[in-house]
């Protein structure tokens, strides 16, 4: 009992709680942002795919 409760007190744990928050943070910012650019460029894709079955090929 004592090793969780010097673990709940210890400011140690307080810093790594806070470090993995901002690691959470990072990682959802950067998943929305390849999101948002695999949308873009399937769209762009998809236009190229268009034209170029509109012009014969």
């Amino acid at each position: 009992m004592k090793p969780i409760q010097a673990f709940f007190t210890e400011d140690n744990a307080a810093t790594a709680v806070e470090y993995a928050v901002m690691l959470a943070m990072i990682l959802l910012s950067i998943i929305a942002a390849i999101s948002q650019v695999g949308g873009a460029s399937g769209s762009m894709w998809d236009n190229n795919s268009t034209q170029l079955k509109n012009a014969g090929f």
